[in-house]
């Protein structure tokens, strides 16, 4: 996108962009065949709002629900009313149902899975073994992408259980692309890479082979390693690979298994975005790689957009009438707000300060602000929100324009955060009506 859309004085006309067919987000978790609705986007759009809105909404239209989050700011938790949210599904109070309807909650916590994985595909000894190893607690707290590989790794899981009508996933919180569909990739090329393979190698000859390559290779390789990284340190690496050797293979097989989850037809995909340059070309890059990986995009909900009722008052028919009122005394100050002075003819305008009887000056009192002085304000504080509507509208716009194929659901800014079920609720309205097309405030 071009940096025309930072300007506030474009009109949608301009871009000549079509409209783009809605997103229906009700028929979307109403659709019995649709098991995992997967909210993905750029950081700090709103992902976890949204995904707990669908799942509250979800849940109160009759499904069974649980929503997985992978956000650290325990948002979600707070929202729902609930005092932490852990690796275990909670089942989530005040939930207005039809029927048979539930909702359940949890926030991923990556090295319990991890340890879960471990303790389910190796017996007592070697569990034990490699959940005390060094290198298996830095690996599970912290390697680049073991928190996207175990998002997926928790959603197999879950879908596996059969428990849950429908599954909201709240990707990871990351800038790039899609971290969440690279991970078992990127944790593929780790296991298979050279340097594992190198660490593997003596378990695998065994016997004296394995000794000789173990004291000629590997003296070499820890002669020059063991310089940089501490031969202690690669120690606790050939103890980890020789205790999780035979669990590679399995990781590779579960992460191709929920890999072919997520393009399966009951998967659909929502990219969030705000209506803001830098979010909508990280959301069309979003929708750009969920077609070349076959994943089955539902939509783009276009998060916290400003809208008006005085929508037929433009901007510059309100700068303009302001301009007018301003003639009689009223000076236009920054960001909208209106200022007051005094008119160089006022008689107040040159007049020394008045003083007492024993000549000490005396304080004016304050001037209250006159009807027109106050309509002058209001008019460039509404010739400011025009502006904001225009350029989302334009920015909205050059997106439909590259993806006209992409159904979209606008979600009108709320006038403060989301706190409870209550706010939650009002955000399922709005993902159901797109209330800020129709120019909701």
């Amino acid at each position: 996108m071009t940096s025309d859309t930072d300007t506030g004085t474009d009109t949608p006309s301009d871009t000549g962009a079509g409209t783009a067919p809605a997103l229906d987000t009700d028929a979307l978790i109403d659709d019995p065949d649709i098991r995992i609705v997967v909210c993905c986007g750029s950081g700090g759009v709103g992902k976890t709002t949204t995904a707990a809105a669908l799942g509250v909404r979800a849940a109160e239209r009759g499904r069974k629900v649980v929503v997985l989050t992978i956000d650290p700011a325990r948002r979600l938790a707070q929202s729902m009313g609930i005092d932490s949210l852990d690796n275990i599904p909670r089942r989530v109070k005040g939930i207005e149902t039809r029927g048979s309807g539930e909702l359940h909650a949890m926030m991923l916590d990556m090295k319990r899975t991890f340890d879960e994985i471990v303790e389910a595909h190796a017996d007592g000894e070697r569990a034990r073994a490699i959940l005390e190893n060094p290198f298996y607690q830095s690996l599970s707290a912290g390697f680049a992408g073991t928190q996207e590989y175990m998002a997926m790794e928790k959603l197999g899981q879950l879908r596996a259980r059969e428990e849950w009508d429908l599954i909201v996933v709240d990707t990871p919180p990351s800038r790039s692309a899609l971290d969440f569909l690279d991970a078992p990739k990127r944790l593929g090329s780790f296991l298979d890479g050279k340097f594992i393979k190198l660490l593997m190698a003596p378990a695998k000859m065994g016997g004296r082979a394995g000794m000789k390559f173990l004291n000629v290779g590997m003296s070499m390789m820890t002669g020059t390693l063991g310089k940089l990284l501490g031969g202690q340190f690669l120690r606790d690496v050939q103890t980890f690979v020789a205790a999780m050797d035979t669990m590679f293979g399995g990781f590779r097989t579960r992460a191709d298994a929920t890999y072919k989850l997520l393009q399966a037809p009951g998967t659909a995909f929502l990219v969030v975005a705000t209506p803001e340059r830098d979010a909508l070309r990280e959301a069309a890059y979003f929708v750009e790689r969920l077609a070349a990986e076959d994943m089955p995009l539902a939509g783009l909900v276009l998060n916290r957009v400003h809208g008006s009722e005085a929508a037929r008052l433009t901007a510059e028919r309100a700068l303009a009438a302001a301009e007018n009122l301003e003639t009689d005394g009223i000076v236009d100050q920054t960001a909208g707000k209106a200022g007051l002075r005094e008119p160089a003819d006022s008689p107040a305008a040159g007049s020394a300060p008045t003083t007492d009887t024993a000549g000490a000056a005396s304080p004016e009192p304050p001037v209250e602000p006159s009807v027109e002085q106050l309509t002058a304000g209001l008019l460039r504080l509404h010739a400011e929100r025009m502006q904001v509507v225009a350029r989302e509208q334009h920015t909205r716009d050059r997106f439909t324009a590259l993806h006209p194929e992409v159904a979209v659901t606008a979600v009108a800014a709320l006038p403060g955060d989301v706190h409870d079920l209550a706010g939650l609720r009002a955000i399922g309205d709005r993902l159901a009506t797109g209330s800020a097309s129709a120019g909701a405030a």
